[in-house]
Protein backbone atom coordinates (compact mmCIF):
# COMPACT_ATOMS: atom_id res chain seq x y z
CA UNK A 1 0.00 0.00 0.00
CA UNK A 2 1.40 3.45 -0.59
CA UNK A 3 2.28 5.62 2.04
CA UNK A 4 0.09 8.05 2.81
CA UNK A 5 0.40 11.14 4.59
CA UNK A 6 -2.63 13.52 6.48
CA UNK A 7 -2.66 16.86 7.42
CA UNK A 8 -5.15 19.18 8.42
CA UNK A 9 -5.48 21.21 5.65
CA UNK A 10 -3.09 23.97 5.51
CA UNK A 11 -2.95 27.64 4.76
CA UNK A 12 -0.81 29.77 2.41
CA UNK A 13 0.22 32.91 4.49
CA UNK A 14 1.63 34.81 1.64
CA UNK A 15 0.15 34.93 -1.79
CA UNK A 16 -0.32 36.55 -4.53
CA UNK A 17 -3.47 36.33 -6.75
CA UNK A 18 -2.90 39.21 -8.83
CA UNK A 19 -6.77 40.24 -10.97
CA UNK A 20 -8.39 40.14 -13.56
CA UNK A 21 -7.90 37.68 -16.06
CA UNK A 22 -4.72 36.32 -14.10
CA UNK A 23 -6.81 36.15 -10.94
CA UNK A 24 -9.42 34.00 -12.46
CA UNK A 25 -6.35 31.87 -13.76
CA UNK A 26 -4.82 31.50 -10.48
CA UNK A 27 -7.35 31.49 -7.90
CA UNK A 28 -8.44 27.70 -8.40
CA UNK A 29 -4.98 26.62 -7.94
CA UNK A 30 -4.53 27.79 -4.33
CA UNK A 31 -8.07 26.65 -3.48
CA UNK A 32 -7.28 23.11 -4.71
CA UNK A 33 -5.02 22.42 -1.91
CA UNK A 34 -5.71 25.69 1.06
CA UNK A 35 -7.90 27.08 3.06
CA UNK A 36 -7.14 30.44 3.53
CA UNK A 37 -4.13 32.56 2.64
CA UNK A 38 -3.11 35.86 3.28
CA UNK A 39 -3.45 37.86 0.32
CA UNK A 40 -0.56 40.33 -0.99
CA UNK A 41 -2.21 44.12 -1.83
CA UNK A 42 0.13 44.76 -4.57
CA UNK A 43 -1.85 45.36 -7.74
CA UNK A 44 -2.07 48.66 -9.79
CA UNK A 45 -2.77 51.03 -7.86
CA UNK A 46 -2.12 49.14 -5.21
CA UNK A 47 -5.17 47.90 -2.16
CA UNK A 48 -4.69 51.15 0.13
CA UNK A 49 -7.96 51.21 2.15
CA UNK A 50 -10.36 49.10 3.96
CA UNK A 51 -13.39 49.47 0.60
CA UNK A 52 -10.35 48.83 -1.31
CA UNK A 53 -9.81 45.58 0.14
CA UNK A 54 -13.24 44.34 0.39
CA UNK A 55 -13.98 45.03 -2.99
CA UNK A 56 -10.71 42.86 -4.17
CA UNK A 57 -12.02 40.12 -1.85
CA UNK A 58 -15.26 40.20 -3.50
CA UNK A 59 -13.74 39.76 -6.73
CA UNK A 60 -11.15 36.79 -5.70
CA UNK A 61 -14.55 35.34 -4.16
CA UNK A 62 -16.22 35.59 -7.67
CA UNK A 63 -13.06 33.87 -9.57
CA UNK A 64 -13.24 30.58 -7.14
CA UNK A 65 -14.54 27.83 -8.05
CA UNK A 66 -18.47 26.84 -7.24
CA UNK A 67 -18.53 25.36 -3.58
CA UNK A 68 -14.92 26.56 -3.34
CA UNK A 69 -14.49 27.01 0.86
CA UNK A 70 -11.14 28.86 0.30
CA UNK A 71 -10.96 31.87 2.57
CA UNK A 72 -8.67 34.99 1.21
CA UNK A 73 -7.30 37.14 4.04
CA UNK A 74 -7.19 40.53 3.27
CA UNK A 75 -4.41 42.97 3.68
CA UNK A 76 -3.57 46.94 3.04
CA UNK A 77 -0.65 47.88 1.62
CA UNK A 78 1.33 51.02 3.82
CA UNK A 79 1.92 53.46 2.09
CA UNK A 80 3.08 57.18 4.01
CA UNK A 81 -0.53 58.59 3.85
CA UNK A 82 -2.09 55.54 5.78
CA UNK A 83 -5.25 56.37 7.83
CA UNK A 84 -5.13 54.71 11.09
CA UNK A 85 -8.49 54.69 11.85
CA UNK A 86 -9.33 53.12 8.32
CA UNK A 87 -7.17 50.31 9.59
CA UNK A 88 -8.51 49.91 12.39
CA UNK A 89 -11.86 49.96 11.33
CA UNK A 90 -11.28 47.52 8.57
CA UNK A 91 -9.47 45.21 10.83
CA UNK A 92 -12.51 45.29 13.20
CA UNK A 93 -14.78 44.62 10.75
CA UNK A 94 -13.03 41.30 9.38
CA UNK A 95 -12.25 42.90 6.50
CA UNK A 96 -8.24 42.52 6.39
CA UNK A 97 -6.12 40.07 8.95
CA UNK A 98 -2.35 42.71 8.14
CA UNK A 99 -1.04 45.56 6.90
CA UNK A 100 1.97 44.99 3.89
CA UNK A 101 4.98 46.90 4.13
CA UNK A 102 6.89 47.48 1.10
CA UNK A 103 9.80 49.53 1.03
CA UNK A 104 9.27 51.82 -2.02
CA UNK A 105 11.34 50.06 -4.71
CA UNK A 106 11.72 46.56 -3.00
CA UNK A 107 9.81 44.70 -5.42
CA UNK A 108 7.04 44.18 -7.73
CA UNK A 109 4.42 46.82 -7.66
CA UNK A 110 5.78 48.50 -5.03
CA UNK A 111 6.84 51.82 -6.01
CA UNK A 112 3.91 53.16 -3.80
CA UNK A 113 5.98 51.98 -0.49
CA UNK A 114 7.60 53.45 2.22
CA UNK A 115 10.65 55.73 2.24
CA UNK A 116 9.91 57.54 5.14
CA UNK A 117 9.55 55.26 7.78
CA UNK A 118 8.98 58.00 10.59
CA UNK A 119 5.87 58.52 8.82
CA UNK A 120 4.15 55.45 9.51
CA UNK A 121 4.57 55.53 13.25
CA UNK A 122 1.06 56.60 13.46
CA UNK A 123 -0.78 53.54 12.27
CA UNK A 124 2.08 51.38 13.05
CA UNK A 125 1.36 52.47 17.06
CA UNK A 126 -2.78 51.80 15.60
CA UNK A 127 -1.83 48.53 14.84
CA UNK A 128 0.16 47.50 18.19
CA UNK A 129 -3.02 48.73 19.99
CA UNK A 130 -5.53 46.67 17.75
CA UNK A 131 -3.05 43.32 17.47
CA UNK A 132 -3.23 44.27 13.52
CA UNK A 133 -0.20 42.33 12.36
CA UNK A 134 2.42 43.90 10.05
CA UNK A 135 3.81 41.87 7.16
CA UNK A 136 7.09 43.15 6.24
CA UNK A 137 9.00 42.50 3.11
CA UNK A 138 12.34 42.74 4.70
CA UNK A 139 14.68 44.41 2.33
CA UNK A 140 16.67 47.90 2.02
CA UNK A 141 17.11 49.51 -1.79
CA UNK A 142 19.74 51.86 -1.08
CA UNK A 143 21.90 50.71 -4.71
CA UNK A 144 24.99 51.27 -2.68
CA UNK A 145 24.06 47.99 -0.73
CA UNK A 146 24.64 45.06 -2.62
CA UNK A 147 21.13 42.91 -3.52
CA UNK A 148 22.43 40.17 -1.49
CA UNK A 149 22.93 41.98 1.88
CA UNK A 150 19.53 43.58 1.49
CA UNK A 151 17.75 41.61 3.89
CA UNK A 152 20.36 41.44 6.85
CA UNK A 153 20.89 45.18 6.30
CA UNK A 154 17.06 45.99 6.40
CA UNK A 155 17.08 44.23 9.92
CA UNK A 156 19.79 46.26 11.55
CA UNK A 157 18.76 49.12 9.74
CA UNK A 158 14.77 49.36 9.68
CA UNK A 159 13.46 46.33 11.71
CA UNK A 160 15.29 46.22 14.67
CA UNK A 161 14.88 50.25 15.70
CA UNK A 162 11.05 49.70 14.50
CA UNK A 163 10.52 47.14 16.85
CA UNK A 164 11.96 48.75 19.66
CA UNK A 165 10.12 51.89 18.94
CA UNK A 166 6.51 49.66 19.06
CA UNK A 167 7.03 47.30 21.14
CA UNK A 168 3.55 45.69 21.41
CA UNK A 169 3.46 45.33 17.33
CA UNK A 170 3.20 42.10 15.99
CA UNK A 171 5.58 41.67 13.16
CA UNK A 172 6.07 38.83 9.94
CA UNK A 173 9.31 38.25 8.69
CA UNK A 174 7.82 37.61 5.31
CA UNK A 175 9.91 35.06 2.52
CA UNK A 176 12.91 34.96 4.83
CA UNK A 177 16.31 33.98 2.50
CA UNK A 178 19.26 34.03 4.78
CA UNK A 179 20.15 32.69 8.32
CA UNK A 180 20.60 36.05 9.49
CA UNK A 181 16.86 36.54 9.44
CA UNK A 182 16.17 33.19 10.93
CA UNK A 183 18.37 33.73 13.94
CA UNK A 184 17.03 37.25 14.48
CA UNK A 185 13.57 35.28 14.72
CA UNK A 186 14.77 33.25 17.18
CA UNK A 187 16.35 35.94 19.20
CA UNK A 188 13.08 37.47 19.17
CA UNK A 189 11.08 36.65 23.03
CA UNK A 190 7.68 37.29 21.55
CA UNK A 191 5.45 38.78 18.94
CA UNK A 192 7.87 37.94 15.81
CA UNK A 193 6.91 35.31 13.00
CA UNK A 194 8.31 34.28 9.60
CA UNK A 195 7.30 32.85 6.65
CA UNK A 196 9.36 30.50 4.36
CA UNK A 197 8.53 30.08 0.76
CA UNK A 198 8.46 26.88 -0.99
CA UNK A 199 11.10 27.75 -3.90
CA UNK A 200 13.68 29.31 -1.08
CA UNK A 201 14.13 25.62 0.59
CA UNK A 202 14.88 24.39 -3.29
CA UNK A 203 16.97 26.37 -5.04
CA UNK A 204 20.12 28.97 -4.43
CA UNK A 205 21.73 31.56 -6.16
CA UNK A 206 23.57 29.35 -8.73
CA UNK A 207 19.95 28.62 -9.48
CA UNK A 208 19.53 31.89 -10.80
CA UNK A 209 22.69 32.38 -12.58
CA UNK A 210 24.43 28.93 -13.41
CA UNK A 211 24.58 27.79 -16.81
CA UNK A 212 23.13 30.92 -18.16
CA UNK A 213 19.84 33.56 -16.79
CA UNK A 214 17.28 31.17 -15.44
CA UNK A 215 14.12 34.23 -14.94
CA UNK A 216 11.64 31.48 -13.94
CA UNK A 217 14.14 30.94 -10.52
CA UNK A 218 14.39 35.22 -10.05
CA UNK A 219 12.68 36.42 -7.43
CA UNK A 220 13.08 39.01 -4.80
CA UNK A 221 13.92 38.47 -2.34
CA UNK A 222 16.67 36.71 -4.86
CA UNK A 223 17.80 33.22 -3.40
CA UNK A 224 21.20 33.29 -1.59
CA UNK A 225 24.00 31.37 -0.85
CA UNK A 226 23.52 27.36 -0.38
CA UNK A 227 24.48 27.93 3.45
CA UNK A 228 21.42 29.99 3.72
CA UNK A 229 19.11 27.99 1.90
CA UNK A 230 20.30 25.09 4.35
CA UNK A 231 18.87 27.71 7.03
CA UNK A 232 15.59 28.19 5.56
CA UNK A 233 15.60 24.43 5.84
CA UNK A 234 16.89 23.38 8.98
CA UNK A 235 14.19 26.30 10.22
CA UNK A 236 11.30 25.33 8.52
CA UNK A 237 11.60 21.23 9.18
CA UNK A 238 12.68 22.52 12.95
CA UNK A 239 9.23 22.22 14.48
CA UNK A 240 10.17 25.84 16.16
CA UNK A 241 6.26 27.49 15.80
CA UNK A 242 7.82 30.80 14.66
CA UNK A 243 8.39 29.45 11.35
CA UNK A 244 5.39 28.87 9.09
CA UNK A 245 4.56 28.61 5.05
CA UNK A 246 4.02 31.83 3.10
CA UNK A 247 4.48 30.25 -0.72
CA UNK A 248 5.00 33.82 -2.09
CA UNK A 249 3.42 32.29 -5.18
CA UNK A 250 3.76 34.96 -7.57
CA UNK A 251 2.58 34.59 -11.19
CA UNK A 252 3.80 36.58 -14.21
CA UNK A 253 3.19 36.05 -17.54
CA UNK A 254 6.40 34.28 -19.57
CA UNK A 255 6.62 37.27 -21.37
CA UNK A 256 7.08 39.05 -18.76
CA UNK A 257 9.31 36.81 -17.36
CA UNK A 258 11.61 36.54 -20.07
CA UNK A 259 12.27 39.85 -21.15
CA UNK A 260 15.06 42.66 -20.73
CA UNK A 261 14.24 43.13 -17.13
CA UNK A 262 12.14 40.20 -16.25
CA UNK A 263 9.89 40.20 -13.17
CA UNK A 264 10.65 39.10 -9.45
CA UNK A 265 8.51 35.87 -8.72
CA UNK A 266 7.98 31.85 -8.96
CA UNK A 267 4.98 30.48 -9.54
CA UNK A 268 4.28 27.21 -6.80
CA UNK A 269 0.85 27.71 -6.11
CA UNK A 270 -0.19 23.98 -8.15
CA UNK A 271 2.14 21.53 -6.54
CA UNK A 272 3.47 23.36 -3.16
CA UNK A 273 2.68 20.18 -0.92
CA UNK A 274 4.04 17.51 -2.91
CA UNK A 275 7.52 19.83 -2.93
CA UNK A 276 7.29 20.46 0.47
CA UNK A 277 6.25 16.81 1.21
CA UNK A 278 9.38 16.16 -0.59
CA UNK A 279 11.49 18.64 1.12
CA UNK A 280 10.46 17.62 4.75
CA UNK A 281 11.29 13.75 4.01
CA UNK A 282 14.88 14.11 2.31
CA UNK A 283 15.20 15.66 6.34
CA UNK A 284 13.68 12.97 8.26
CA UNK A 285 11.03 15.49 9.39
CA UNK A 286 7.53 14.35 7.92
CA UNK A 287 6.25 14.25 10.74
CA UNK A 288 6.77 17.76 11.46
CA UNK A 289 4.80 19.15 7.80
CA UNK A 290 1.59 19.76 9.32
CA UNK A 291 3.16 22.03 12.24
CA UNK A 292 4.59 23.96 8.98
CA UNK A 293 1.55 24.18 6.90
CA UNK A 294 -1.40 23.94 8.84
CA UNK A 295 -0.18 24.70 12.55
CA UNK A 296 1.91 27.33 13.43
CA UNK A 297 0.31 29.69 11.07
CA UNK A 298 -2.89 29.71 12.65
CA UNK A 299 -1.65 30.40 16.07
CA UNK A 300 0.42 33.37 14.98
CA UNK A 301 -2.66 35.20 13.46
CA UNK A 302 -4.50 34.04 16.12
CA UNK A 303 -7.12 31.81 13.89
CA UNK A 304 -8.25 28.74 14.66
CA UNK A 305 -6.39 25.57 12.65
CA UNK A 306 -8.31 24.19 10.02
CA UNK A 307 -10.56 20.89 10.79
CA UNK A 308 -10.44 19.50 7.47
CA UNK A 309 -7.95 17.43 6.47
CA UNK A 310 -5.85 16.59 3.15
CA UNK A 311 -3.88 13.67 2.18
CA UNK A 312 -0.84 12.99 0.52
CA UNK A 313 0.40 10.07 -1.12
CA UNK A 314 3.73 8.45 -2.12
CA UNK A 315 4.00 6.59 -5.58
CA UNK A 316 6.68 5.32 -7.37
CA UNK A 317 5.72 7.05 -10.58
CA UNK A 318 6.74 10.10 -10.61
CA UNK A 319 4.06 13.26 -10.64
CA UNK A 320 3.46 14.63 -13.74
CA UNK A 321 2.70 18.21 -13.86
CA UNK A 322 1.65 20.22 -17.07
CA UNK A 323 5.10 23.06 -17.85
CA UNK A 324 2.55 26.57 -17.86
CA UNK A 325 -0.41 27.26 -16.91
CA UNK A 326 -2.22 29.06 -19.70
CA UNK A 327 -4.12 32.14 -18.62
CA UNK A 328 -6.42 34.98 -20.40
CA UNK A 329 -2.59 37.18 -20.31
CA UNK A 330 -0.61 34.50 -21.66
CA UNK A 331 1.10 31.49 -20.17
CA UNK A 332 2.48 31.24 -16.82
CA UNK A 333 5.58 29.22 -16.41
CA UNK A 334 5.53 26.72 -12.93
CA UNK A 335 8.14 26.47 -11.09
CA UNK A 336 10.64 23.20 -11.71
CA UNK A 337 12.20 21.80 -8.48
CA UNK A 338 14.52 19.82 -10.39
CA UNK A 339 13.20 16.60 -9.19
CA UNK A 340 10.85 14.48 -9.50
CA UNK A 341 7.68 14.74 -7.39
CA UNK A 342 6.79 11.61 -6.03
CA UNK A 343 4.49 12.78 -3.67
CA UNK A 344 0.66 14.37 -4.70
CA UNK A 345 -2.35 15.58 -3.34
CA UNK A 346 -5.29 12.77 -3.07
CA UNK A 347 -8.69 13.46 -2.35
CA UNK A 348 -9.22 15.07 0.65
CA UNK A 349 -10.58 13.13 3.97
CA UNK A 350 -13.75 14.54 5.38
CA UNK A 351 -13.12 13.22 8.77
CA UNK A 352 -12.92 15.95 12.00
CA UNK A 353 -10.82 15.89 14.59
Amino acid sequence: MAPTLTLRRPDDWHLHLRDGEMLRAVAPESARDFARAIIMPNLVPPVVTGAQAEAYRDRIRAALPPGSGFTPLMTLYLTEDTDPADVTAAHAAGIIHAVKLYPAGATTNSASGVRDFTRTRPVLEAMAEAGIPLCVHGEVTDPEIDIFDREAVFIDRILDPLRQATPGLRVVMEHITTSDAADYVRSAPEGLGATITTHHLVINRNHILAGGIRPHYYCLPVAKRETHRLALRAAATSGDARFFLGTDSAPHPDGAKESACGCAGCFTAPHTLPILAHVFEAEDALDRLEGFTSLHGPAFYQLPANEDRITLTRADTPLTLPEKLQTGDGPVTLFDPGFPLHWQVAEPATDKA
